[in-house]
Order: C-alpha cells, then sequence, then structure tokens
C-alpha cells in the first residue's frame, strides 16, 4: 500500500474514533449532570429528563419501591421521552442508567419519601421577635471625666453585629438588665465580665463602664437592642406537623445586617391598609398594623436563611385553602406560568399571575433558587410589582406549592428572586434533610 493511500485511511479512521468517542462522551456528559440522589413521593409519578443522544437503558434493583412504566426489565431511554419513576411505597432504590443498554454510566439513589401536603399561605403577618440576647448596633462616645470622650464598649473590643449573652456569669433577658449590671459596675469600680457570639465565635471580654459627666449616670457606650418586628406573609401551614414557614429570608438587624438570633416570638393577624408602590430604584412596601384583637397565630423558633419557623395550632383565616395540597421538590419546578397568593388590601388573600423566568440547578439548600415575573394586570396596577412585606408569599404550579418569593430587583420590581419550598420544609423540620437521611439509613 503506497504512503497517500495509507494517510488517507488513517485520516479515515481516526475521524470515525473521534465521531465515536463524540458520540459517547455526550451522553455521559449527561448522566454526569444528574445527582447522586433524588428524592421523591411515594404514588407520585416523577419524570427525569435525559438529553442523551444515544440509546440509553435504565434498570432498579427494587421495582417494589420503584417502578419503571410497570415494568420490571429495563426501560429504554430516549431524549424525547422522560424516564417516568412511579415510587410505589417508602424506601430505598437503585436507579441504574446504561449506554446503549449494556455500559452502566450512572447510578442514582432514589429515596423514596412519605407524600407531603401542606396548606399554602398568603396572609399578611406581623412578626415580633426578641434576640437570644443584646444586640450591638453602634458606639457612642462618653463625655467622661477630663472631658475626655471614650467608649468603654469598643475600647473592650466589642463590635456592630456581637450578640451579648452573658454579664458577671448571668444570662440576659432584655436590656433592662443592662442598666443594673452597668450601675452597680460603675459604683464598685469594677468591671463586666462579658460573654458574646461573633458568628459561631464565643467571645469573652472585660467591659469597665464610664460615667457620662452629662447625664449624670454610667454608660457602656454602645447602642443596643433586644428585638425587632415587621410585616411579612405566611408561606405555608404543615397541619400534621403543626408548624409554619414565612418570609422565605432570614430577618436581619437594619443597622448591623447580621442575622437575629431568636430567643422567642411570635406571628400575628395583620392588616394592609395601603401600599406604597415600587418603581426603578425604589422598592415599595405595604403598609401595614397589628390588630389590637389580633390572634396569636404561632410562636418564633428559628431565623434561618429561609425564613422564620415555629409552631402553629390551626389553619389561619383567609386562607384559600381548607386542605393541604402537594408541594414539589426543586428539580420539579420547571419555567413558565405559576401564581402567587398574597394580599394587597385588608385581610384577604387573593391569586395573582407571574412566569417563572428561570429555575436554577440546585440539589442542596440555596437562596435565589428562581426568577419570576408579575405578569398579572391587578396586581401590578396595585402594586408596582414586587414590594417589601410580600416576601414570603407562596408560589403555586400546576397544582403544587413549589417556592415562596424572597425579594425584588431594585431595578425591575416587576421581577424578582424566590426560594424552593424543598428548603424552607427542611429548615420547618417537615421534611428530613439529605445528610440526616443518609445518617438514619446507615445507622
Amino acid at each position: 500500500m503506497n504512503s497517500p493511500l495509507r494517510k488517507k485511511l488513517l485520516g479515515l479512521l481516526f475521524a470515525f474514533f473521534l465521531c465515536v468517542i463524540s458520540q459517547a462522551i455526550q451522553p455521559v456528559q449527561s448522566y454526569a449532570s444528574l445527582p447522586d440522589e433524588l428524592q421523591v413521593f411515594a404514588g407520585r409519578q416523577a419524570d427525569v429528563r435525559l438529553a442523551v443522544p444515544a440509546s440509553s437503558s435504565a434498570v432498579v434493583d427494587r421495582p417494589d419501591i420503584v417502578g419503571l412504566d410497570g415494568q420490571e426489565q429495563a426501560v429504554h431511554v430516549t431524549k424525547q421521552h422522560p424516564l417516568h419513576l412511579h415510587p410505589q411505597q417508602t424506601g430505598q432504590a437503585k436507579l441504574t442508567l446504561k449506554l446503549w443498554g449494556k455500559i452502566p454510566v450512572k447510578t442514582v439513589n432514589v429515596n423514596v419519601i412519605p407524600d407531603l401536603r401542606v396548606v399554602p399561605g398568603g396572609q399578611t403577618i406581623g412578626v415580633k421577635v426578641k434576640s437570644a440576647g443584646i444586640l450591638v448596633v453602634g458606639h457612642h462616645l462618653v463625655r467622661a471625666e477630663g472631658d475626655q470622650r471614650v467608649s468603654p464598649g469598643e475600647t473592650a473590643g466589642i463590635k456592630l453585629g456581637d450578640l451579648i449573652t452573658h454579664m458577671n456569669g448571668k444570662r440576659l433577658d432584655g436590656v433592662a438588665g443592662v442598666a443594673e449590671a452597668v450601675e452597680q459596675a460603675g459604683k464598685s469600680k469594677k468591671g463586666i465580665d462579658v460573654v458574646l457570639q461573633r458568628g459561631k465565635e464565643t467571645v469573652k471580654t472585660r467591659l469597665t463602664p464610664a460615667y457620662d459627666a452629662e447625664d449624670q449616670a454610667w454608660r457602656l457606650g454602645l447602642y443596643i437592642r433586644d428585638s425587632a418586628a415587621g410585616v411579612g406573609t405566611l408561606t405555608f401551614y404543615a397541619p400534621d406537623q403543626g408548624v409554619y414557614g414565612a418570609l422565605g429570608h432570614v430577618i436581619t438587624d437594619m443597622n448591623t445586617q447580621t442575622s437575629i438570633v431568636v430567643g422567642s416570638g411570635q406571628i400575628v393577624q395583620s392588616n394592609v391598609t395601603s401600599i406604597s408602590k415600587s418603581e426603578s430604584g425604589d422598592p415599595g412596601e405595604k403598609r401595614a398594623h397589628f390588630l389590637k384583637e389580633s390572634k396569636i397565630l404561632g410562636n418564633i423558633e428559628r431565623n434561618t436563611a429561609f425564613g422564620i419557623f415555629g409552631k402553629m395550632s390551626d389553619n389561619p383565616d383567609h386562607s384559600l385553602y381548607t386542605k393541604g395540597i402537594p408541594v414539589a421538590f426543586s428539580h420539579e419546578v420547571k419555567e413558565g406560568p405559576a401564581e402567587i397568593l398574597t394580599v394587597v388590601d385588608g385581610q384577604q388573600v387573593e391569586r395573582f399571575a407571574i412566569d417563572i423566568v428561570h429555575v436554577a440547578d440546585q440539589s442542596e439548600p440555596a437562596t435565589k433558587g428562581l426568577v419570576l415575573r408579575i405578569t398579572d394586570p391587578k396586581l401590578l396596577d396595585k402594586t408596582g410589582g414586587i414590594v417589601q412585606g410580600m416576601s414570603g408569599s407562596p408560589i403555586v404550579q400546576n397544582g403544587k406549592l413549589i417556592g415562596a418569593v424572597t425579594h425584588v430587583f431594585v431595578n425591575d420590581p416587576k421581577s424578582g428572586y424566590g426560594c424552593f419550598i424543598e428548603w424552607m420544609l427542611q429548615d420547618a423540620g417537615v421534611m428530613i434533610k439529605k445528610e440526616k437521611a443518609k445518617n438514619l439509613k446507615a445507622g
């Protein structure tokens, strides 16, 4: 065989080899994008879409737990036809995906959990929260002897956002206990042993009060706060567990922007009196007040990145639902039409149309799970888009609760972010977190 012909044949073989490799790599990459673990609800079909350009198949080791279109044998999978999972009962099964029906390229642990239904909220609520200590929100200078200006707190290394939990070994329940400790320390010329939380770190320091010649009182040179109040929206009530979730985002102190560690708190009925419309660069707000006869709806036990959570014994008044509806996992949420539930006048919850324009791929809890856009003419006319106080408004798509409104785009108030309901349910203790589920199985 002459040299030119040999080169031509080698070139054709190389091209053929590249084609084969590319055909193999694309489906493998598609499989690799799937999570290692998938949660589904018992009794509800779940669809898994695979962008596979090559012939593929799927098989499960426990068809009594997860069925594949009613078949126990391998099921053919194509790009046009998603894989239909039929969870039969709670438990765990292994789903194996095979390229060309022969080469195992991905195994997914399918965790079937009990069916879950919760009641969507939408009610405007008043939020009253007391921190688990005294929050430092600022420093101020005290005019001490000799006209010297000092801030004892700053000198002791106390920073904005620190949470003071103990003084001289006694736990602080409110700002009232601080004044007594400061006066005693000042008169006895002794410092105060202080314990504080700075993020996850526990810090100890000694704080010596200074006598303010102007006010004729002992001062710490600190601005402090032990409570906060505001308005938000109830996201869901879980009747079987007797808990609720609201807001969809963490409560932070307005001065320090640090998250408030909850000591105690309540959510109460609230009445929307008016709305300041949102405009580009100027997000509006719901104006509401707590009714004097307001019923306490629940307590506040936790303040997390996904909202506030606590106990609730009854479905609140003005709910659009008398029974729970299904919830969706994050991987079930799709771009397209949906609706939010919220109040724009008084206490009546209403439905408003939106479009979900982007869905983030989140296999683990993270904020900003989806981007939504208000399309309802009535809501746009009333509010201009998303306003403050609307955070926590439940998002419903195809009859399932999928998430909650969390933030507005300041320069485009018709649009904003939402979080997936899955993460809120985990923080509420309604749905077991994946890490805990793994530990339970291992044990």
